[in-house]
């Protein structure tokens, strides 16, 4: 007897500890199902922000362009080892005016496969602004001024403008490629976040910061326009029609999300920078399509606005997250130029239907933009 009963206790306090167990699990369960509660503040203003290192590349690309659009003024030649000194920081020999950090440079930052396409770029702008004393025709290179007169730029013979395939060819294979595709990668992503560095705070936060000084926006962006650089620029100007300027949101997002621990956020944020991104580029390629066939007639307006948007649209290719594949983009870059090498590239024989067919590719894989495609 004694022992049934202690056969029959055994079994109520399994049950016992059974519902018990069910009960706690539940609890845990809800409470990690919770989402975090934290603030999204409307400004990119957190603690420990560093964004140093970016800030002085934008300036570096800066000074480039104003040493670069000084053969838009005939008589005005370009120093292809003044350029690579520029594009690596040597001082001695770069002719900055600003004073940067030895360990800051363009170079060593641009994606690595691409670095001697710049650098024969600058050969190239070189050897063709050596004589820059004749007015650019199909065939001769020189200074093209605009039918109104009021603009010029230097382009080679085939009418592509070295300027800004180089400069605006490194706002992606540069800054757009490190936000994107370094930053916002799991390399980048998958590190320390308990660990405050003083002025940078934990390494992930601070890797975040790094792609946010690459958009080039202050913090208090959009309502602050004041001093944009390269991509806070573009994504502006493509806010009206497309709503870009998103991508401020996100990246405030992200960080808001990385200081309080919620990595999931921060993974849904990284896709939605990337994709808002990325519609900035493809918006301002339509941009430039749409002024080239504006101004079809006018070589001078009709070259520059080509050289951005094949610049533009090779930016593309740079995004780990991309909608696009490169070989979409190299569709696009055949229909306008009529190749994917920039030094090969022709504007003369592009035609009117090239580039209407080019505008129909990017519609193609870009549905946001089709209904505001002729008016970007």
């Amino acid at each position: 007897k004694n022992k049934i009963i202690k056969i029959m206790n055994t079994k109520g306090n399994f049950k016992i500890l059974f519902a018990f167990a069910i009960f706690a699990f539940g609890i845990t369960s809800c409470t990690e199902d919770e989402p975090i509660q934290y603030e999204i503040p409307t400004t990119y203003n957190f603690e420990n922000v560093s964004i140093n290192g970016q800030t002085q590349r934008l300036a570096m690309l800066k000074e480039m362009s104003n040493y670069m659009k000084t053969a838009n003024t005939a008589g005005n030649s370009i120093d292809a080892n003044r350029l690579k000194a520029m594009f690596e920081n040597d001082a001695a020999n770069a002719g900055f005016v600003q004073t940067y950090d030895d360990s800051k440079q363009l170079k060593d930052k641009t994606f690595e496969g691409e670095r001697a396409v710049f650098e024969e770029l600058f050969e190239l702008y070189e050897t063709a602004s050596q004589n820059n004393t004749i007015p650019a025709v199909n065939g001769t290179a020189g200074v093209q001024v605009s039918l109104d007169g009021t603009k010029a730029y230097f382009v080679n013979e085939n009418g592509v403008e070295y300027t800004q395939i180089i400069e605006k060819g490194l706002m992606g294979a540069c800054f757009y490629y490190q936000a994107t595709s370094v930053y916002m990668s799991d390399d980048k992503m998958d590190v320390d976040n308990e660990t405050i560095v003083e002025g940078e705070g934990t390494q992930m936060e601070h890797h975040w910061d790094e792609a946010f000084g690459y958009f080039g926006v202050p913090t208090d962006f959009p309502t602050n326009t004041d001093g944009l650089a390269w991509w806070g620029v573009y994504v502006n100007r493509r806010d009206p029609l497309l709503g870009t300027n998103q991508l401020m949101t996100e990246l405030i997002k992200g960080r808001a999300a990385i200081s309080n621990k919620d990595l999931a956020a921060r993974d849904e944020a990284i896709i939605a920078a990337r994709a808002e991104w990325e519609l900035a580029s493809a918006g301002t390629v339509m941009n430039y399509l749409n002024t080239a066939l504006a101004n079809f007639n006018d070589d001078a307006i009709r070259n520059h606005a080509l050289s951005e948007a094949v610049a533009f649209a090779y930016a593309l290719k740079f995004n780990n997250g991309k909608k696009v594949t490169n070989t979409n983009v190299d569709e696009i870059l055949i229909k306008i130029g009529g190749t994917t090498v920039f030094k090969d590239m022709n504007f003369y024989t592009t035609t009117e239907a090239d580039l209407n067919e080019a505008k129909d590719l990017i519609v193609g894989y870009f549905s946001e933009i089709e209904p505001v495609k002729d008016e970007l």
